[in-house]
């Protein structure tokens, strides 16, 4: 059997997961939460910082600087889960 296969059900469900994350983030904050920081970008998908950043610079994923550090829009987050999706 494929082992790509064996693992689907473990990353849908982190993939779910993260998802009812950031909802879940959106609803305790009334949802008017523009952008998150990398660190903070990076606790909500499951990943070390470091990750994140590495995607960005690989072009994975849209960071935007505010203020020197780098914040990404919540739409970019949902979209970069979309894009990275298994099958």
């Amino acid at each position: 059997m494929n082992s790509c296969l064996d693992l689907r059900p473990v990353v849908e469900a982190v993939v779910a997961e993260t998802l009812a994350t950031l909802q879940a983030a959106d609803a305790a904050i009334g949802g008017h939460r523009l952008a998150y920081l990398e660190r903070e970008a990076a606790e909500l998908l499951g990943v070390r910082p470091h990750t994140l950043r590495d995607a960005r610079l690989r072009g994975e994923i849209v960071g935007t600087k505010i203020g020197g550090r780098i914040a990404y829009e919540r739409s970019e987050l949902l979209s970069y889960l979309q894009r990275n999706r298994q099958r």
